[in-house]
């Protein structure tokens, strides 16, 4: 995972929200690929099993992930004022006055995509 972004990058990302506890680990820790994926149980913590995922599968999930996150760019980057000043603000302006100049402009600039 991308420490910055919080975006996945890897598919150990995938692996580690499919089953709880330790169920999988890497033949050789400097090279995390698919090929080197060793799954330590057959039964996980969860009470599923743990059957070693396909390539495919795991590549698929990464992807999917991906493009779940980015599709949420426009709302992290949507950052209001604090609730303190937003409640404030309406307190001394009215909802009408808050919502056109403290909500409005924010979600002009971060459009909702279509």
């Amino acid at each position: 995972m991308d420490i910055n972004t919080g975006r996945y990058d890897h598919i150990e990302d995938v692996l580690v929200k499919l089953h709880n506890g330790s169920w999988f680990g890497w033949s050789d820790h400097t090279n995390k690929i698919y090929a080197n994926l060793v799954i330590y149980n057959s039964e996980g913590q969860d009470g599923y099993g743990c059957d070693k995922p396909t390539e495919k599968e795991l590549t698929d999930a990464l992807a999917k992930a991906q493009s779940d996150f980015d599709a949420q760019e426009y709302a992290r980057n949507r950052i209001y004022p604090t609730i303190g000043d937003q409640l404030d603000y309406i307190f001394h302006n009215g909802v009408a006055k808050w919502k056109t100049d403290m909500i409005s402009p924010v979600k002009a600039k971060y459009p909702k995509p279509s």
